[in-house]
């Protein structure tokens, strides 16, 4: 039999005898295949946590500093990548104490990968952290900040942030030299604008140069300061004991406190309360609320175009604080529509008028002990170290003083302080229709304060002085003086109760109430007469009283009131030490009368509680002529209080008038 042609060989039924067959002979399918495999199984056991240190050396490398990544580290690939990175810890600056600076428990940023792999741009739609915390702060000599970071030159532009979201976070900042400490919470909130980044909410507070103070408000997303064309917006209220700060508006680069333009509102129970927290030393007042436009040019802070109230006056003007020099400068030009003159008690140590709950508890205390003393002159010292911690640069305009006390009508006042010296010229005020122009110089250099006061009155009205006394004010006159005084001490009580100088006060023609003058020297007749019938109006002649002052005692020199109808000598002396009158003043008549009973009038007690007595011995001795001559024959009484005048003309005082 011829043969059978062979039977091809049986196919194997089993996979990895057809897998063999496939490949068998093809080396590329081979390598195909491993390489498929490999990738599979790199896929399946990739582990991103591999790159976590060479991400941590790139860092370092850049800014100088170490970053751990103490958590995972995870990547979804796509057209937007989102990278996230637990546990991260940034390290602080060299010279810091604590060695973070910035922590999150999480990190979560997308990042555009087409833009980064052909153009080199870096574009990230979100950030997110989870529980951040970030500690800012100074070197101990306040030179630098430890977010100023020496970066590496990487290339390319910076990278493009859209949106930040923080969720729970905290933030720190720490002056040691300038003794405050911030602490605040923040967190990102959804904001009403679709396109915009979301606004920061921030909660806390601190210590501000030593003072405690809270913190509140909300703040736009710090990706907003990315465009220099656009503000970026904040509204925070601030509060340090009883004093509050409203702060609105727009600023660039917060941390370096320029190119701002905020509204600001302040308010609280004594401006002198401000001086801890901004360094500037003003006087005890009533409680304030101002509110103006705040803005900073290089080293000058302003306060422009400001509105609100000290005490019951109005306040408007601007001010400005220069820092960086040997000692900040203040300056202001303000302007008052209505002062009470109440409020300015504190530039004299004084207490100013307020209700008394809102008045700070302090001076509420010192006005007490003050009147516990039967004294009304301050005796509140001046702090040297504020006299000599600034310069400043002040004017004051009243429009209107109110004053029931007394007849001022306006003020115009310019304050200079110049290490450590401290002028007031002028010093003037609108009184009853004339004025009383002053130059005051205190030289607070040394530890006792040397103070020079030069004091000229001119045509004050007479009748002007008494505004709430009828038969005063019916008085006509121009009345004048002049202050010469010299005094040492840190208080006002102080500088009175040891001064010298000289004191002249006089006056020209004028007219007075008759029965004024006949009451003042007890001329029972007279005084009777107009009470009955119609009071008229006496010519005066002149009047004049001028003082010594040496140490702290005015003694008189000469002392008259010389009318138609009486003339009145006095002498006697004035403690502005211990505030006490010691005046006697002796009526001599001109005319004759009957039933008078002129003795000298003395003027006594304190200047809280003076006394006006007649010389109770001559009184008494007349009275005791009146009743024996009485005892006699009734009508003879009369001759006891007979006065056949005898009084002489006086001249005085005519040049002050002028």
């Amino acid at each position: 039999m011829p043969d059978s042609p062979p039977r091809p060989a049986a196919r194997s039924t089993r996979p990895l005898d057809r897998v063999g067959q496939v490949f068998a002979g093809h080396p590329l399918r081979i390598a195909l295949a491993l390489f498929v495999l490999a990738l599979v199984v790199l896929v399946l056991l990739w582990d991103w946590n591999w790159f976590k240190r060479p991400v941590e050396r790139m860092v370092e490398a850049r800014t100088g500093r170490s970053l751990i990544i103490g958590g995972d580290l995870d990547v979804d690939l796509g057209r937007v990548t989102t990278i996230r990175a637990d546990t991260l810890r940034f390290a602080n600056a060299s010279w810091a104490d604590e060695p973070v600076m910035a922590a999150a428990d999480r990190l979560e940023l997308q990042i555009e990968l087409l833009p980064l792999i052909f153009r080199r741009h870096v574009r990230l739609p979100e950030i997110r952290l989870t529980r951040p915390v970030f500690l800012l702060e100074t070197n101990p000599d306040g030179s630098a900040g430890n977010w100023a970071l020496d970066l590496a030159d990487g290339g390319g532009e910076p990278a493009q942030i859209r949106r930040l979201w923080v969720d729970d976070g905290r933030m720190r900042y720490l002056d040691t030299p300038g003794d405050t400490m911030i602490d605040v919470r923040v967190a990102s909130r959804e904001s009403r604008r679709e396109d915009a980044a979301p606004p920061i909410m921030v909660e806390g507070g601190g210590r501000w140069t030593g003072n405690r103070f809270t913190l509140e408000g909300v703040a736009e997303s710090p990706l907003e300061l990315q465009d220099s064309e656009k503000p970026y917006r904040l509204d925070l209220r601030a509060r340090a004991g009883a004093t509050r700060a409203h702060v609105r508006g727009s600023l660039v680069a917060p941390l370096q406190l320029r190119d701002f333009d905020l509204q600001f509102a302040l308010s609280g129970r004594n401006l002198e309360d401000l001086y801890p927290l901004v360094g500037v030393a003003l006087p005890d007042t009533p409680p304030y609320a101002l509110d103006g436009r705040l803005t900073r040019d290089g080293q000058t802070w302003h306060y422009d175009a400001f509105t609100g109230k000290v005490g019951q006056s109005d306040l408007s003007g601007s001010a400005a604080v220069t820092v960086g020099g040997q000692r900040p400068r203040f300056e202001a030009d303000l302007v008052s529509k209505r002062l009470d003159f109440d409020d300015l008690a504190g530039f004299i140590g004084g207490t100013p008028d307020a209700d008394g709950d809102e008045l700070d508890p302090e001076l509420v205390a010192r006005e007490r002990a003050l009147a516990a003393k039967g004294r009304i002159i301050p005796d509140t010292p001046y702090e040297l170290d504020k006299l000599r911690a600034m310069d400043a640069d002040v004017r004051l305009r009243a429009q209107r003083i109110n004053a029931p006390k007394l007849p001022i009508d306006d003020m115009d006042a310019h304050l200079v302080l110049d290490d450590g010296v401290l002028r007031l010229d002028p010093l003037n005020f609108g009184v009853a229709g004339g004025d009383i122009r002053s130059t005051i110089r205190m030289d607070a250099r040394e530890a006792t304060i040397r103070t020079q006061l030069q004091a000229q009155v001119r045509r004050v009205d007479l009748g002007g002085l008494f505004p709430d006394s009828t038969l005063a004010s019916q008085a006509v006159g121009k009345i004048g003086g002049d202050f010469k005084l010299a005094a040492t001490g840190n208080s006002v009580a102080a500088m009175l109760g040891g001064a010298d100088g000289e004191v002249a006060v006089g006056m020209g023609a004028g007219r007075v109430s008759n029965l004024l003058v006949e009451v003042a020297g007890l001329d029972i007749y007279e005084a009777l007469k107009y009470l009955i019938g119609k009071d008229q109006q006496i010519p005066i002649r002149c009047a004049f009283a001028e003082f010594e002052v040496e140490n702290g005692e005015m003694t008189s020199r000469a002392m008259a009131l010389d009318t138609t109808d009486t003339i009145i000598i006095g002498e006697g002396t004035i403690s502005l030490a211990d505030e006490r009158l010691d005046l006697r003043l002796r009526p001599r008549p001109k005319d004759r009368s009957f039933l008078a009973l002129r003795t000298p009038l003395t003027i006594g007690g304190t200047f809280a509680s003076p006394s006006f007595r007649p010389d109770m011995a001559r009184l008494g001795l007349r009275g005791a002529v009146a009743l024996a001559l009485g005892s006699i024959a009734p009508p003879a009484a009369l001759l006891a209080t007979l006065e056949l005048g005898g009084g002489e003309d006086s001249d005085c005082g005519g040049q002050y008038a002028k």
